[in-house]
């Protein structure tokens, strides 16, 4: 084994939001060979459909689950390609850069969209969203990311789905880096469309997004695709049909996907993985205070997925040296995606406990010292 070999060997803690840290019983259930066609591995693909929507608190046939091989980018072009018709325009909400994704893949399957956007410390503004669905007839639908992981910014998903529905239009939830963590009720929040995928707080593996859909929207998607492999309609259907996919499922990253459903339940379900996210939040945010980092948004507008912190001032500080000596010492972070300041990101989802986030800390407390940076 040469050096190379034995440097992907060195376990590191992931402090991104996603992939993750995931245990040990999740990548052992990715060891497993199914054909796609194997009756064991179609059961399992419809129990995790069941289980997906048990989980947004709504059944079928008034919703269905709909898995999508891809990133969770691959699902969010499948809704956007797919479930506005030719006639329709979206109304896009954006305050971070997932949510300026979702203009791009508009743009590119020329779909009419106006954006509402708001600086990326800010709250949507409910009344303007009111005011703009009252005037504007055209609108058929409506985007919003719940967790904007470009901050860590979590939006009144809740709130806005009252007014979506009040106007009846389809309300379209990026619920990424979200779902898993927080409690969505599909129904009660007015949600026509939720996305998601397998390497989020789910803890599972990359590999595959899905969708979460009303099913009478779902069934208007038929013939209104703009791609071939990402037709959310005839996805849904062929998996109705007979529990198969259209294209090469991946099947080893479906396994190790039920595993960490399994791991979901016996943590307790979304109410103890949520708790053990704040708790670790809650520590990291007071260890990085003391060292004296500033935090980018206000308590009232951080959720507890990923924090952004400001760069130090000081003039040594060098993000790629400071991300280089933490990834060397086994701390992965993330860097910023602000489009006006300089951050950097940490995540505190995924297998991740009390002992990690003191750990990074004082890794970090180490790399600032070796850096002689003082904040």
């Amino acid at each position: 084994m040469n050096n190379s070999d034995l440097q992907i060997k060195k376990v590191k803690l992931l402090f991104t939001p996603g992939p993750l840290t995931t245990s040990t019983s999740i990548k052992e259930a990715a060891l497993t060979d199914l054909g796609s066609r194997d009756s064991a591995f179609i059961s399992i693909v419809q129990q995790i459909r069941e289980r997906l929507l048990n989980l947004a608190h709504v059944k079928a046939p008034e919703y269905e689950a709909v898995i999508m091989q891809g990133s969770g980018t691959f699902g969010i072009e499948s809704v956007i390609s797919s479930a506005i018709p030719a006639n329709g325009m979206l109304l896009n909400i954006i305050n971070g850069a997932y949510g300026r994704r979702i203009s791009q893949m508009a743009r590119i399957h020329s779909i009419p969209c106006i954006e509402l956007e708001y600086e990326e410390n800010q709250l949507p503004d409910l009344l303007e969203i009111e005011l703009l669905l009252k005037n504007n007839s055209r609108i058929t639908h409506v985007a919003l990311v719940h967790c904007e992981t470009t901050t860590g910014i979590i939006n009144p998903v809740t709130q806005i789905g009252e007014i979506v529905s009040g106007h009846n239009k389809a309300f379209i939830v990026d619920a990424m880096s979200s779902f898993g963590a927080y409690e969505i009720d599909l129904k009660n929040s007015n949600i026509s469309f939720l996305i998601s995928s397998s390497n989020k707080c789910i803890e599972g593996i990359p590999g595959f997004s899905f969708v979460l859909a009303n099913r009478i929207e779902l069934e208007k998607c038929k013939n209104q695709a703009r791609t071939l492999s990402l037709d959310l309609f005839d996805q849904w259907a062929g998996l109705n049909v007979n529990g198969q996919f259209r294209f090469t499922p991946p099947v080893q990253v479906l396994l190790a996907f039920n595993a960490a459903l399994d791991e979901l339940v016996n943590e307790g379900g979304i109410k103890a993985r949520a708790k053990r996210y704040q708790e670790n939040n809650s520590l990291l945010i007071s260890g990085m205070r003391k060292l004296g980092f500033k935090i980018y948004l206000p308590n009232e507008l951080r959720g507890y997925i990923i924090s952004s912190f400001l760069y130090p001032t000081h003039p040594n500080f060098s993000f790629e040296s400071f991300y280089s000596i933490l990834n060397d010492k086994g701390f992965v972070i993330y860097p910023g995606k602000l489009s006006k300041v300089d951050c950097f990101r940490i995540g505190n989802i995924g297998q991740l406990f009390f002992i990690d986030i003191h750990m990074l800390i004082d890794a970090i407390e180490e790399t600032l010292i070796e850096m002689q940076v003082k904040i």
